[in-house]
C-alpha cells in the first residue's frame, strides 16, 4: 500500500512526521508518486483550524495527526475532531508533558493512549500497530447489479420475512457502536456528517442475511432503516458472488429497480457462507457477549481482510453453525440456523456497550 503526507504539520511535530514516515518505510510502505495513487493518507492537521482531506476514491484510508496540550484527553472531547477530519483513526500528540503522549481514536471509539519512552524506539511501532489494518486491507465495496432476479422472488420469500422481523426487534434493542451518547458530544450537523460517512445512521443496528440456497444469500442494504426492511432489491438485495478479480459484490436484482448497495459486511457474509453449508442466518450487530473469541486486528469494516478474520474465526468455533465471534473494539458477529433462532439464542444475552481494547 502507498502512502502519502497531506497539510503542514503543526509546529514541534515534525519528528512526528519523520517518525511516521520512517515507520511505514520500514513496513513495506512506499510513498505515493501522485495522491491518485496513494491508498493511505497521513493528513496533518493545522489545529487552530483542522481541515479534512477529501478523498479521490472510496478505497483510501485517511489517519489524521495533530497535537494537543494537557495530560488528559478522553474519547468524549476527541471524537467530534475525528469526525469533522473524516478520518479512519485520528492521531493527536500532547507535546508539552513528559514523556509524551499519543492519543489514537477510531470510528468505532476505540481509544488508546500510547507512551512515547525517550529510551527506547517502541513509540511509533506502537502507533504503526494502530496503523497497520487500514495500511494492509483492501475495501470490498462495489456492488455489480445483475437485473436478473427470478420473477418469484420479487416480492421476497420466507427468508426475507425473517430478515425484516429481525430488523424490527434489533430497532427495539437500539443498539449503537459507542461507549457513550455520541448525541451529547457532537452538534445536530456533526451527527449528520457521522451518519453519512460511517453508515452509523442507518446501519446502528448492524446487518443481517439469510442464506436462499446453497449459493445466495439474502442481506439488508448499506443505510436503510433496519425496522423497515421490505423491497427487494431496495432494502434487502440478493447476494450471488463475490468477483474477485474486480473486487466486487454480485447482486441479482428485480429488473426495473433503481438498487442500493448492499451492506458493506457483505463480504464477511459470503466467506462465512461459502465455508460453512450449516449455516442459515448471520446476524451482525453492534453489542457483545461475555467471553466471545475476538478478531486480534482492528480491520475496518468492509474490507475483505475482516471478513477473513471473522469466518476465520467461526469455522474454529466448536459449533460454527451456533457460532458468537468478537470484531475488535465494533460488535458481534453470530450464526444460526434462522436469523429467528439466533434472536431467541442470545437475545437476552446482548450487551449493549462494546468493550474497548
Amino acid at each position: 500500500m502507498r502512502f502519502i503526507h497531506a497539510g503542514v504539520p503543526d509546529p514541534g511535530m515534525a519528528h512526528v512526521f519523520d517518525g511516521l514516515e520512517t515507520v511505514l518505510r520500514r513496513n513495506g510502505h512506499e510513498p505515493a508518486a501522485t495522491p491518485g495513487e496513494a491508498d493511505l493518507v497521513i493528513n496533518h492537521l493545522g489545529m487552530h483550524r483542522p481541515r479534512p482531506y477529501r478523498r479521490g476514491g472510496r478505497g483510501v484510508f485517511v489517519v489524521s495527526v495533530g497535537s494537543v496540550s494537557g495530560l488528559n484527553h478522553s474519547v468524549e472531547e476527541l471524537y467530534p475532531l475525528l469526525v469533522r477530519t473524516l478520518s479512519n483513526l485520528l492521531i493527536v500528540v500532547a507535546q508539552d508533558v513528559e514523556p509524551q503522549i499519543a492519543h489514537l481514536v477510531t470510528p468505532e471509539q476505540a481509544h488508546v493512549a500510547i507512551r512515547h519512552d525517550p529510551v527506547g524506539n517502541g513509540f511509533f511501532d506502537a502507533i504503526y500497530a494502530r496503523i497497520e489494518p487500514l495500511a494492509t486491507s483492501r475495501m470490498v465495496i462495489d456492488n455489480i447489479f445483475e437485473p436478473d432476479l427470478e420473477p418469484a422472488l420479487w416480492a421476497g420469500d420466507e427468508h426475507t420475512a425473517s430478515i425484516g422481523r429481525a430488523g424490527r426487534f434489533l430497532e427495539e434493542l437500539n443498539l449503537l457502536p459507542a461507549p457513550f451518547p455520541i448525541e451529547e458530544q457532537l452538534s445536530p450537523r456533526e451527527m449528520r456528517h457521522l451518519m453519512l460517512l460511517y453508515g452509523i445512521g442507518g446501519l446502528s443496528y448492524g446487518n443481517l442475511s439469510a442464506r436462499l440456497d446453497r449459493q445466495r444469500f439474502w442481506m439488508s442494504a448499506s443505510g436503510v432503516d433496519k425496522a423497515r426492511l421490505r423491497e427487494i432489491g431496495r432494502d434487502i438485495l440478493l447476494v450471488t458472488d463475490y468477483d474477485a478479480e474486480r473486487n466486487a459484490i454480485r447482486l441479482s436484482v428485480p429488473a426495473g429497480v433503481e438498487p442500493r448497495r448492499v451492506s458493506v459486511d457483505a463480504i464477511e457474509h459470503w466467506l462465512i457462507y461459502r465455508e460453512n453449508p450449516g449455516v442459515g442466518a448471520i446476524l451482525h450487530v453492534h453489542a457483545w457477549m461475555e467471553g466471545a473469541p475476538s478478531t486480534e486486528m482492528q480491520y475496518p469494516c468492509g474490507t475483505y481482510e475482516l471478513g477473513r478474520a471473522v469466518a476465520d474465526l467461526v469455522t474454529a468455533a466448536p459449533d460454527p453453525v451456533h457460532a458468537v465471534v468478537g470484531q475488535r473494539n465494533h460488535g458481534l458477529t453470530l450464526t444460526g440456523t434462522s436469523l429467528d433462532e439466533i434472536l431467541e439464542r442470545v437475545g437476552g444475552s446482548l450487551v449493549r456497550n462494546v468493550p474497548m481494547i
